[in-house]
């Protein structure tokens, strides 16, 4: 059964809004995309998740920044069963947060993607190739229970013209609220 897209493939285009009033009022894939690549993180306002993982997230898009590479966030979620994930809530949200923060409020981008969890990163190169799937790391409720870091390692392959050693993992959260 296919679970969406996998490293190797090339990520799907898409054109979303953006609830952070710092940026653009709407982003598509191949502007985020840079050169070196770019982090495509699914992800919500109310999963716990994502949320005792917030410095964490910040950091690695600091350090997609300082690398050159691109950065966003997609809220893909119900927001008529889930209100705390409605644009209202994002726009709360995406104000404290250092990269775009689109809505797919048809979910048509996490459904091409394969979405499953939040937060789930995508990392892409400069072709917009994915090179890893999944985690950030193995703890994503404790940082110091982390064992490993697999997507600060991909990030590093990825930097080193190399192929990561891990290139997809499960990710670790609460489940896209998909519309029924």
């Amino acid at each position: 059964m296919s679970r969406g897209l996998e490293p190797g493939d090339a990520a799907s285009p898409f054109n979303l809004p953006n609830a952070n009033s710092d940026g653009p009022e709407s982003c598509n894939l191949s502007d985020l995309v840079t050169d070196i690549g770019c982090i495509v993180m699914f992800t919500c306002n109310h999963c716990p998740y994502v949320i005792g993982n917030e410095s964490r997230i910040e950091s690695i898009a600091s350090r997609a920044r300082e690398e050159g590479m691109g950065f966003v966030g997609i809220n893909s979620n119900d927001p008529d069963n889930y209100p705390t994930d409605n644009w209202e809530h994002m726009q709360k949200r995406g104000d404290s947060m250092s990269y775009p923060y689109l809505h797919d409020s048809t979910q048509e981008v996490a459904r091409a993607w394969g979405a499953e969890r939040t937060p789930e990163f995508y990392l892409l190169n400069g072709n917009g190739t994915i090179t890893y799937r999944g985690r950030l790391d193995d703890s994503p409720k404790d940082p110091s229970l982390s064992t490993t870091s697999e997507l600060s390692d991909a990030i590093d392959a990825l930097l080193a013209d190399e192929e990561p050693s891990i290139s997809r993992t499960d990710s670790i959260g609460c489940s896209v609220k998909w519309k029924v």
